[in-house]
């Protein structure tokens, strides 16, 4: 066993209280050089350590204004990503859990995405008639592949602004990772269904006949949200009838049947901002992440709030951040020692921030 792992089973033994304790003393010493990011979706014994919360955009944003001199993101591997790029060379970006990564962001890599590339050429030129369109929820080198090719990032909260800029430069638009973002978006800004097809990864030509792809305006890659995945359309059916009066808002990685039958369609943002500004007494059914539903019911007494599956389903990559890891990141950082730093190889963080860049440029 290295040193490092005997370490982190030093922690891994230890009580939450014990950890909590860690955590709060190390925060102290370290001050203004410290700040942590919470995403939404990390579980309550970490939330309340974060110093900003929110959407792993806004997050990374934030950190990159700051006076910080260590960022730690409690989130999953290609948020610290995003921080490391956006953050000042003096900054430094740290994930408490190197196992914390997004297994929608595992669907597509560097070597499907350019393989699939390649076979669109022996169709047509995508670098003429294609903008590559990476979700935020993504590798770095995948932004940085979007940065060469004249594309550019989404996240849930802009995903129409970003399509429509890509299609007022080409006529075509390679979605990934996440297919159930790409369809619900464009359906929303009138691209037909039989406009958008399915690109799998694992089969030649992504499956499709070049007469598909000549047709399509949306090429979606075959990737999705395993905790999105879950939420059915008959999850909204069998709740409306106990309760027809219920609100039903989603997050736009839900499935294309899950959001027709929504009221609401928005990023985790969005969704908190809605049910907050809502009228005292409505009942809401929610299609994103179990710990942020559990938050809202927490937060908003005064309404219903209800998560859409029956069965019990959070993200695992994103419970992976506990009280012990972070206690650990943060005693050593105390002790003026830097573990689990994520640094973008420069190369990529210099065409990942130009698509990012392009991004950010549109509007909110």
């Amino acid at each position: 066993m290295s040193a490092v792992a005997a370490q982190i089973n030093r922690y891994a033994l230890k009580s939450d209280a014990e950890c909590q304790q860690i955590i709060i003393e190390a925060k102290a010493k370290l001050g203004e050089r410290l700040i942590i990011l919470g995403h939404h979706y990390q579980r309550d014994e970490v939330y309340q350590h974060a110093d900003f919360t929110g959407d792993s955009l806004k997050l990374s944003r934030h950190a990159a204004a700051s006076n910080a001199e260590y960022i730690v993101f409690c989130g999953v591997h290609f948020m610290a990503e995003v921080a490391d790029i956006l953050s000042r060379p003096d900054q430094i970006s740290i994930l408490p859990d190197l196992a914390a990564g997004c297994s929608m962001a595992d669907m597509a890599n560097k070597v499907n995405v350019q393989h699939a590339w390649e076979e669109i050429r022996s169709v047509f030129d995508p670098d003429q008639l294609v903008t590559p369109v990476t979700y935020i929820n993504s590798a770095a080198d995948l932004k940085a592949f979007c940065g060469r090719h004249g594309g550019i990032i989404c996240t849930s909260s802009n995903a129409r602004h970003v399509l429509e800029w890509g299609f007022e430069r080409r006529e075509k638009i390679l979605f990934f990772p996440d297919q159930h973002l790409g369809r619900n978006t464009a359906y929303k800004m009138g691209v037909a269904l039989d406009e958008m097809v399915v690109w799998d990864f694992d089969k030649p030509m992504g499956g499709l006949q070049p007469q598909q792809l000549q047709k399509a305006r949306m090429i979606l890659w075959k990737g999705f949200c395993s905790v999105h995945q879950i939420f059915k359309p008959e999850h909204i059916d069998r709740f409306k009838q106990q309760f027809p009066e219920t609100l039903v808002i989603s997050h736009p990685e839900c499935s294309f049947e899950v959001c027709q039958k929504s009221d609401f369609i928005g990023s985790t943002e969005y969704i908190v901002k809605t049910i907050s500004a809502a009228e005292a007494g409505t009942r809401w059914l929610v299609g994103t992440e179990l710990n942020l539903v559990n938050r809202l019911n927490e937060l908003f007494p005064d309404k219903q709030v209800h998560f859409m599956a029956p069965t019990v389903c959070m993200c695992s990559t994103m419970f992976r951040t506990d009280p012990q890891h972070l206690a650990w990141v943060l005693d050593n950082l105390a002790a003026g020692k830097v573990v689990n730093r994520i640094s973008v190889p420069q190369e990529d963080a210099r065409f990942a921030l130009m698509a990012l860049n392009r991004m950010l440029e549109l509007p909110v």
